[in-house]
Order: structure tokens, then sequence, then C-alpha cells
């Protein structure tokens, strides 16, 4: 694990200064891709800078890239490439349910970088954007993939599920009863368990209070029928065709630089994170304290920083 240097910051944060005050609109990219089953959206900030390029994956699955908006401020060094998945944000939503599946999302994002040149990039996946990040990355990365960051990432499911568990255990006791009741009787859209899940993600999804607005804006355009077909009815309750998706033993085939990150309280847990990150040579792990799953938001300053590190070294 590595120390975060608090002058180091402060550096990057005058330097980012200084860089907005004489480049206040950096050049940006933007259109539709098509791709099997409709159009996807992408942007690309920071078009003119000479660094590699950076691609970001997005989690949900069906919450689009917004509440990654603030990762735009590492154009300052090379493009940043953000895209919304099929179904949701500003790409179209087919209603074709056969269109959710793992390899489709893979050959989504190689259409994504065919079809705007670039030929050797880095890769961040957070959440479930991780698992498809790595999923690209084994299937298309062999030389193009220059390194791989997966933020709170998602490469085991019957994992993180047991990592949910664990997390209820620790709320009050009239929380987990609500949980266990509604959960019992399929009941999701309950007022009752709806209140007991912003519990649950005030403390493992997003500490924050309030929410920020990038946070809002995902929410609000995210496709829930696409997260409840992959995923299920909330964070911890696994009813989709992911509830058996697991990439453990597949890891050690990662021979790229790979940065893996969480937070304290992440539903990426610390200790399935550094499980993973031993499972792939030479990896990093960072897990920031006092943060959850969107510790990139939560400790927006630190986390940039490490990524920048990470990429320049």
């Amino acid at each position: 694990m590595k120390t975060i240097n608090v002058f180091s910051i402060l550096l990057i944060m005058t330097v980012g200064c200084d860089y907005n005050k004489e480049n206040t609109v950096p050049p940006v990219k933007e259109g539709m891709i098509a791709v099997e089953g409709g159009n996807i959206w992408y942007r690309m900030a920071g078009a003119d800078k000479k660094g590699i390029p950076i691609i970001l994956v997005h989690g949900g699955p069906g919450v689009p890239h917004d509440y990654m908006v603030n990762l735009e401020a590492l154009a300052s060094d090379r493009p940043v490439v953000f895209y919304d998945q099929l179904g949701c944000g500003n790409s179209d939503a087919p209603q074709d349910t056969t269109l959710w599946q793992v390899d489709r999302f893979v050959e989504e994002l190689e259409l994504l970088r065919k079809t705007l040149k670039i030929e050797s990039f880095h890769l961040l996946g957070q959440s479930w954007g991780g698992y498809l990040a790595t999923s690209y990355f084994l299937k298309h990365g062999a030389g193009k993939v220059k390194s791989l960051i997966l933020s709170a990432p998602l490469l085991n499911s019957a994992r993180w599920s047991d990592d949910q568990k664990n997390w209820i255990l620790q709320l009050p006791q009239e929380v987990q009863d609500t949980i266990e009741k509604y959960e019992a009787n399929g009941d999701y859209a309950s007022p009752s368990y709806q209140e007991a899940m912003m519990i649950f993600y005030s403390k493992h999804l997003c500490r924050l209070d309030p929410w920020p607005e990038a946070m809002n804006n995902a929410f609000q355009k995210m496709n829930p029928e696409v997260y409840n077909y992959m995923w299920g009815p909330s964070e911890f309750t696994l009813t989709g065709i992911l509830k058996d998706a697991d990439l453990t033993d597949q890891l050690n085939q990662i021979n790229v630089p790979c940065l893996i990150t969480c937070g304290e309280f992440d539903e990426a847990t610390p200790e399935s994170m550094t499980y993973f990150a031993g499972l792939i040579p030479g990896a990093e792990l960072e897990i920031f304290q006092e943060a959850s799953h969107s510790h990139h938001l939560e400790k927006e300053v630190e986390y940039l920083y490490r990524i920048n590190a990470f990429l320049n070294q």
C-alpha cells in the first residue's frame, strides 16, 4: 500500500488551478457510435493532449458515466474517454434483454476503441466496470492496454454477496430485521425496504451528505431494467445474470501494471481487494480511509493524485 504525500497533493492542486486558468475549455470530441443493438454515446476530453489516453468504464450495470465526471481532471495530460454503455445515460436504451450480456459489452468497448482509433491506452473500470474492464483485457488487451486500474471492482459475485452480508450485520438490528423481512417476501419496492437500503448505501456506497450532483445525476439517468436483469433489486441482492460471475482464476493472466483501489467501508471490501491484488502479479493496492464505494468522490484529491502517479510512473 502506498503512502499519500501531502506536499505532492498540494502541488498537484496548484498545478491543476494554473492549468484551468490557462485552458478553461479543453478540446472535446463527442458523438455516437453504432454498436450491436443501437448507438452509444462517448465524450473525449483533452483530445489534443499527447499522453497515452485513458478509457473510463462506468459501473452499474445501467448507471451511466455521470458519477465519474470529476475524473476529467486527468485530461490535463492525456485524452480521457467517457462513454455510456448501451442501455443507459446518453446512449440508446433498447428493450431487448438478450443484449445485456458481458460478451456484448466487451465487444462494445472494443468497437469504441477502434472507432476512436486508439491503439494504446490505459483502462479504468469502476465496480461492475471493473469486471467489464478485466474481461476486456483478457480478450482484447494484449498489446493495447498499457495499464489496468480497477476501482472498487466486482471480480467475484459470490464473494461480493458475502461481503455485503457482513456489512449488513454491522447495521442497527432494526435495519437488519427490515432487510430480512422484505427480502424474504420479495417486496423490494416497499418504502421501509428502500429506507433500509439508503441506510446501507449511506455507509457503503457513498458517505457524502448530501450526495454530490454527479452522483444524483447518474441515478436519475440510470436504467433500472438493465440493473435488475444483470444484477438484482439492490446492491446486496444478487438475482441477475451476474450472480455467478467470477474472474478469480484468470487474474494471474493480467501482465500489465495494475492498481486496485477501494475505500475503508467499501462494498468492495479491503479484505477482498487485498486477496484479489495478491492474485495479480505485481499489483498495487490503495485503500482510502473513511471512504466507501465512491472513494473517487469522497477522497477526490487523494484519488486523482494516486491515479496520476500510477499513470505517470
